[in-house]
């Protein structure tokens, strides 16, 4: 049935405000065009909405049925607009505490001064809810990963403290801390074949374990033992000379960063954080 949305809002209207002078003067109408709406869609309804007395309008079962039902879907169609209206100047990305931490927000004032007119929201937790214009970034398994999702493929070395001398393997006992994640269907980190490509084996390492990476490489960082890590979260500590590699063999994993569905954000914002994004993580 063809409704014109100018009377379901004159309806709307009159029916909240109980008065058609009221109503036009909310939607900057007459009162004369206020009536003439309701009398259409009445006609097109063929059923009365309201009660017309002298100087009083009640509704009718009809009108009341149709004015809770035409409140409703303005209030969610507002809604759906505020919400659109944000998000064309709020961008939100969720990911984990170690990659929010140690990557995502010491690289947020870049995006920031490059875009001005965004605000970056970035929140983190290993389980990440659905929200509406928000986008996560999640650590999984490459090997059943969508390949066009992956931002970053991950692989691991052993770092330590920028003042720390390097470990030597053969005749001393070395610290080394690592993660075990809190989300088993993740692959382990590859100590083993880190050890294998350097050859080096276990006999004298110690091994200590967080279940995330952030809490690891804080040890390190504080000089109490070296971290087995994503090279991904430390090339920020680095370049700041907070940590340092010690000339060993980094090594591929089957972990990776990635956007779930990467294609679907395909706004002009989304674009932007997703180059932002892709920066960051493989600079």
């Amino acid at each position: 049935m063809q409704v014109s949305l100018q009377a379901l809002k004159a309806f709307e209207s009159a029916a909240r405000r109980g008065s058609f002078k009221l109503a036009a003067e909310e939607l900057s109408l007459t009162p004369t065009a206020i009536s003439h709406h309701i009398s259409n869609l009445e006609s097109r309804l063929n059923v009365d909405l309201f009660y017309r007395q002298a100087r009083r309008i009640t509704l009718t079962e009809a009108g009341a049925k149709l004015a809770k039902a035409t409140s409703d879907g303005f209030r969610m169609i507002e809604s759906a607009l505020e919400e659109m209206r944000m998000a064309g100047k709020v961008v939100r990305v969720a990911s984990t505490s170690s990659l929010a931490a140690l990557v995502l927000i010491p690289a947020q004032h870049e995006f920031s001064q490059n875009h001005p007119e965004l605000s970056m929201e970035i929140t983190t937790g290993e389980a990440l809810e659905s929200q509406s214009y928000l986008m996560p970034v999640r650590l999984g398994d490459s090997r059943a990963v969508a390949p066009s999702d992956i931002i970053r493929a991950e692989s691991f070395d052993v770092f330590g403290a920028h003042s720390m001398k390097p470990p030597v393997w053969s005749t001393e006992p070395v610290t080394i801390f690592t993660t075990k994640w809190k989300n088993r269907a993740l692959p382990e980190p590859p100590l083993d074949a880190w050890l294998a490509a350097n050859g080096l084996d276990t006999s004298n390492i110690v091994l200590k374990t967080f279940d995330q990476e952030l809490f690891g490489i804080q040890q390190a960082m504080a000089g109490n033992g070296f971290v087995f890590c994503s090279t991904t979260l430390t090339q920020g500590l680095l370049k700041a000379d907070l940590l340092q590699q010690f000339g060993t063999q980094p090594v591929a994993s089957d972990l990776c960063y990635y956007v779930p569905n990467k294609h679907s954000y395909d706004t002009r914002n989304a674009h932007a954080l997703l180059c932002w994004l892709d920066n960051v993580l493989n600079q």
